[in-house]
């Protein structure tokens, strides 16, 4: 397994994400497959392993404090988790209030079974409340040691600077794959000015590029997806049409698959430190194998964006999941 550093810690190069074993938007799943899911992870060399109350409104970080008691060594895990969404009659709301950060820290204690945080982050800017100030509340948690380092996740340059003027900022978790690059022009390098670790999340773009997403697939009202506009017609077959291109490239090219192709183009992109490989079913974690040990040249790397470029020709960005703004 690769392995890089965030504020100090040995961390693996492809972390276990874990929004899928929360049960809610990508259908069940069963207690002990998940369990066994982030055993399996940590089996094959991942030790980073990220989640957030809102996954499952909270099951996904029960399942992963069950995972750590199971395995019995807390040091095995390094737990990335988040706060600043609520869920409510309205959907899901930004809220980093400080009744309510406080309140979401203890119940991700209590949930994960654990007396720390290795890497905290504030899942999305709460545009009703200055940064500074969500800033210095996460400072202070780290210094009562609940929490080792500090993050921020769909936040703006601007937003990073403002957190990172008050507090020690270890990373920023965007969302960033073959299809979704919008950080390349400001966050990545400020990112690597500033030694910012970059923890990228939709590495695979919501499975599109895992290599299972076919043409004329349809998506349950309660699938995620359903409301990504990816997922929809007439940008469904773009995409669906560069994944299939990709997928002769990748084989001819590497004798390997396109989700190993995809996840490799992440790690290989200047600036990321870690991509997050979404998984509920132990089996799900075979393909990381596939990722490691080799990389793309400059020929790869062009092919790939001219295959992107000519078959999507009208692409859009994950912004569906912006969440509402609070109304108090």
């Amino acid at each position: 397994m690769e392995t890089t550093t965030i504020a100090g810690a040995e961390v693996s190069r492809i972390g276990l994400g874990t929004w899928a074993i929360g049960g809610l938007e990508w259908g069940a799943v069963p207690e002990d497959v998940a369990i066994a899911t982030c055993l399996s992870a940590v089996d094959c060399g991942i030790n980073l392993i990220d989640t957030a109350p809102i996954y499952g409104h909270g099951r996904s970080e029960e399942i992963i404090g069950k995972a750590i008691r199971l395995h019995g060594r807390r040091e095995a895990f390094y737990i990335s988790t988040k706060a600043g969404l609520e869920w409510n009659e309205r959907g899901v709301i930004a809220n980093s209030t400080t009744t309510r950060l406080r309140h979401e820290l203890e119940d991700s204690l209590r949930r994960l079974g654990t007396e720390f945080i290795d890497l905290y982050q504030v899942h999305w800017p709460d545009t009703r409340i200055p940064i500074a100030e969500v800033a210095g509340l996460m400072a202070d948690f780290q210094r009562e040691g609940k929490v080792r380092a500090l993050g921020v996740s769909n936040f703006s340059v601007a937003q990073m600077q403002e957190f990172r003027s008050v507090a020690q900022l270890a990373s920023d978790q965007p969302p960033y794959n073959l299809f979704e690059r919008a950080i390349d022009s400001e966050t990545l390098p400020w990112c690597a000015a500033n030694n910012v670790a970059v923890i990228t999340y939709s590495s695979l773009c919501r499975s599109m590029l895992g290599g299972r997403v076919h043409r004329g697939m349809t998506f349950d009202a309660n699938d995620i997806r359903s409301a990504d506009p990816k997922f929809q017609e007439p940008r469904f077959g773009q995409y669906i049409t560069a994944v299939e291109r990709l997928r002769a490239f990748a084989r001819d090219r590497y004798g390997n698959t396109v989700l190993a192709l995809a996840a490799r183009w992440v790690l290989d992109r200047p600036g990321i430190s870690v991509a997050l490989w979404g998984a509920k079913r132990p089996e799900q974690l075979d393909a990381v194998a596939g990722v490691l040990g080799w990389s793309l040249d400059s020929a790869a790397l062009a092919e790939i964006d001219r295959i992107v470029t000519e078959s999507v020709t009208d692409p859009v960005g994950p912004e569906y999941l912006t969440p509402k703004v609070r109304e108090d």
